[in-house]
């Protein structure tokens, strides 16, 4: 599908230069003089190559048709994640390094997104919000509750958060898979 170069946003699946292209920045710019451009930052899906291009803003682009298909993960091994649709029961495997630390957050039976490209997966999409538990974690100091002091804490995927005071050990949290952040304490 075409789109303009002013519509370019984030995370978004560009086809250029017979390659499939993510974008990782982009910024509008409107000189005094000359023409508005948009200038993109992009990564390649499969060589992890960057390129920097220019746009016009009167030129069009190819933004890349992906499917959409919602897997539950099963279980891995040394080198593939394998998930299985919940409506045929067919089963897939993909590549760790296409997951990268996605992967940690993945529990048995969480229900993902699969973005297909030319039938080949290219990405996973977890749900917004995982629940974890909290292996360790400091204690809390004293006398520091006049500023939103935050304590580091190790989660049972091995994922380092920072965490409010009152968080203990084998405390069970909500966690943001987009920020990795603390939501709140379940």
């Amino acid at each position: 599908m075409k789109i303009n170069a002013g519509e370019i946003r984030v995370g978004m699946l560009l086809e250029y230069k017979n390659d499939l292209w993510q974008v990782l920045k982009t910024q509008h710019v409107k000189p005094g003089k000359g023409g508005a451009f948009a200038q993109v930052e992009m990564k390649s899906v499969g060589k992890n190559t960057k390129l920097n291009e220019r746009f016009r803003s009167s030129e069009t682009v190819e933004k890349a048709s992906l499917e959409e298909i919602t897997f539950n993960y099963l279980y891995s091994d040394e080198n593939n994640y394998f998930f299985m649709n919940p409506k045929s029961f067919e089963q897939i495997e993909i590549k760790k390094n296409i997951v990268g630390e996605k992967g940690k957050l993945l529990t048995e039976n969480l229900e993902v997104l699969v973005c297909f490209y030319n039938d080949n997966a290219i990405s996973i999409e977890l749900p917004n919000q995982v629940n974890c538990k909290i292996v360790s974690t400091d204690a809390a100091l004293k006398g520091q509750t006049v500023s939103s002091s935050y304590k580091p804490a190790v989660l049972d995927n091995g994922i380092k958060v920072q965490v409010p005071p009152f968080i203990e050990e084998d405390d069970k949290i909500i966690l943001d898979t987009r920020t990795l952040e603390y939501v709140k304490k379940i």
